[in-house]
């Protein structure tokens, strides 16, 4: 069984952060650890607020999770501010991690990165990355644009991002919301189409968390581009299986543990 370490934010609801990464590695096979970067208040309603926690302590909780078992994939979701994402960096390069899928700090418009850390996870953790999983707004922030509105700025944002030093890029177009069809999969071979039907449902709260822990899930046995592909599966039957949910008054969380609870 892969060991998958989560270094992302908290969720009260469970929808998103690292308990929806332990949810997404468990429903898929792995063993999940993790290490808190900030405690985020935020439920299916939104943020409310978020505290970084002191960045050498972020620094602890990572150095006990590979000084005591083997990590065979890493997840990257919130870190807060600059000062984390270089300890993150420092502390990922130090132990010689692998396959690390780095997420973003931006959710449903609410921005969950300083401003001067934006520059800092570009700089040091997207060249880290093995694959990086923004969506379409979290790809406007790391590259200072306007959001992609067609396929081809999709296309050449992707390209723009896998520049930055990630040998793979899944931009994501993965909402009701947005304007774009489908999404897009950058690698050494260029751009294509990575397309999946569309689920028309509220109950999007933790996508991109989930979709991302799932790839690190999946990433140490196949390859990044097989991987997106099976982890867009399994999120497209979450978000089907979502309805099955009754949590929260706003975006409901998605179904981590669909195939355990299948419809009567």
């Amino acid at each position: 069984m892969h060991i998958v370490l989560s270094i992302a934010g908290t969720d009260p609801t469970s929808g998103a952060g690292v308990q929806a990464d332990l949810k997404a590695f468990t429903a898929i096979g792995a063993y999940g650890v993790t290490a808190a970067a900030a405690v985020v208040a935020q439920n299916t309603c939104g943020v409310r607020s978020f505290v970084p926690l002191d960045p050498s302590f972020v620094g602890k909780q990572i150095d006990a999770a590979f000084d005591d078992v083997r990590v065979d994939a890493v997840k990257i979701g919130i870190v807060a501010n600059a000062a984390n994402t270089e300890v993150v960096a420092d502390r990922l390069r130090q132990h010689e991690a692998e396959n690390i899928v780095l997420g973003n700090g931006t959710k449903s418009g609410d921005h969950l990165l300083d401003t001067d850390a934006v520059a800092a996870v570009r700089d040091t953790l997207v060249p880290l990355a093995t694959i990086i999983t923004p969506n379409l707004p979290e790809a406007a922030v790391l590259l200072d644009t306007e959001e992609a509105t067609t396929w081809q700025q999709m296309h050449d944002q992707g390209t723009r991002l896998r520049s930055l030093g990630s040998p793979w890029v899944l931009l994501r177009a993965d909402t009701s919301r947005t304007r774009c069809p489908t999404s897009t999969i950058c690698g050494p071979e260029g751009a294509r189409a990575f397309t999946a039907a569309r689920v028309e449902t509220l109950n999007d709260h933790g996508t991109g968390c989930t979709l991302s822990s799932a790839i690190a899930s999946l990433l140490p046995g196949h390859s990044a581009q097989d991987s997106a592909r099976q982890a867009k599966r399994y999120l497209h039957d979450a978000l089907i299986a979502s309805d099955l949910l009754d949590v929260g008054h706003g975006h409901g969380p998605v179904h981590h543990f669909h195939q355990l609870c299948p419809r009567e």
